[in-house]
């Protein structure tokens, strides 16, 4: 009997890790493994998946919880799940059914497998699990939007079986115990409970010859790769829902939902803050007292914008509209450009004789004459300034 695979030591994490350390765990592992960056490298693919499957049972807390329990017979039940031949069903005393739908075709995420069902309604087969994966953008592709490959590790219908579990030539059959809902009813005086059927373990059909390469999952493990369009104007973390293009359901069941959260690159010019951007600009002291008009760049260019005379540092101007598109369709977002003053390191013997000329004219006028005022008024000191070295 196979050992279980050791799903915390394959992303490198230990047994008490939390549900973040396990996720940051596998986005390293998946960027450095992906099919896409390490082309025509089986290996890389195959530990990918690996990854994958590990990531897929330990982020979600009900398969954990089943994986932490499972003991040495979890390494059998997850090579059937993913198309392995040293399978020994009689190691799972009845129980692998339930425990593999749980694990890899279950209500977790998604699937409605385990759900309550009336009396007299049959079993449906569980719908897909949804899936999520990462995308790297620039930021350009970000706001302007494009269309971009992924690379999804998921489980396909059995080619062999086309996804029923059953040999070829064979089909699984009603559940004689729950004629097919999946659930059983038991009694406790005045009350009556409902829980999986003990025969089918929830699924409604009975496989009595289960598929020779899929030992009756209906599924294997694979890499599906599809292009996505991503909308304009998405942000670092966005999640774009893609329809129907999660993992398969089996036995004809609706597949899941593929979730894309967007890695957006940083611009060295433009920041984002909500739906605008924000923008550094340089003002010269020449600019700052005396205003103009000054060239700004924005998404499609350049603008002109006019500076007030007197311009102090940190004041900021909107362009309206000139922001990225807003993802609920209604216009876009402004562009704020905050002024900051560039003073020089150095001056020119005349730079500085023009300066020194400012600062004799100003001579008068005390910018930090409010600060003593207003420390002499809250009681703070007398005012008295200290006289600078001569």
């Amino acid at each position: 009997m196979a050992d279980r695979p050791d799903y915390y030591k394959i992303l490198g994490v230990g047994k008490n890790a939390s549900e973040d350390e396990i996720k940051k765990a596998y986005r390293k592992l998946a960027r450095q493994y992906h099919p896409d960056t390490n082309q025509g490298d089986k290996k890389a693919e195959e530990r990918f998946k690996e990854i994958s499957q590990a990531h897929d049972v330990l982020s979600d807390p009900d398969k954990r919880k089943q994986y932490d329990r499972a003991g040495t017979t979890f390494g059998q039940f997850a090579n059937a799940a993913a198309g392995g031949a040293n399978f020994d069903p009689s190691a799972f005393s009845g129980g692998f059914g339930d425990i593999l739908s749980n694990l890899f075709n279950g209500a977790g995420r998604g699937g409605d497998a385990g759900s309550v069902r009336g009396a007299g309604t049959r079993a449906r087969p569980a719908r897909g699990r949804d899936l999520e994966t990462e995308v790297s953008l620039t930021f350009d592709q970000a706001v302007n939007g494009a269309q971009v490959s992924l690379t999804v590790p998921t489980s396909q219908p059995c080619p062999t079986c086309s996804g029923t579990g059953a040999k070829p030539g064979t089909a699984p059959r009603v559940c004689p115990v729950c004629n097919g809902t999946g659930m059983e009813a038991q009694s406790q005086g005045i009350f009556s409970m409902s829980q999986p059927c003990s025969n089918c373990h929830g699924q409604g059909t009975v496989i009595d010859d289960p598929c020779p390469t899929c030992h009756g999952s209906g599924a294997q493990r694979s890499v599906r790769k599809l292009r996505a369009n991503i909308p304009a104007g998405v942000k670092d973390g966005s999640r774009i829902r893609l329809a129907g293009k999660g993992e398969p359901g089996l036995r004809g069941a609706d597949a899941g939902d593929l979730y894309v959260i967007t890695r957006v690159a940083d611009s060295s010019v433009f920041k984002r803050s909500g739906d605008n951007l924000e923008v550094e600009v340089p003002l010269t002291i020449p600019e700052a007292l005396l205003g103009g008009i000054i060239e700004v760049p924005t998404l499609k260019g350049s603008k002109r914008l006019k500076v007030a005379r007197g311009t102090k540092s940190g004041s900021v101007q909107r362009l309206r509209g000139e922001g990225p598109p807003k993802l609920s369709g209604k216009g876009r977002g402004d562009i704020h450009y905050r002024f900051v003053l560039d003073v020089p390191a150095s001056l020119t013997s005349e730079q500085t004789e023009i300066v020194e000329r400012l600062a004799q004219s100003m001579k008068d006028s005390d910018p930090r004459a409010r600060l003593f005022a207003e420390v002499a008024r809250d009681g703070g000191g007398d005012g008295t300034r200290a006289r600078a070295a001569a």
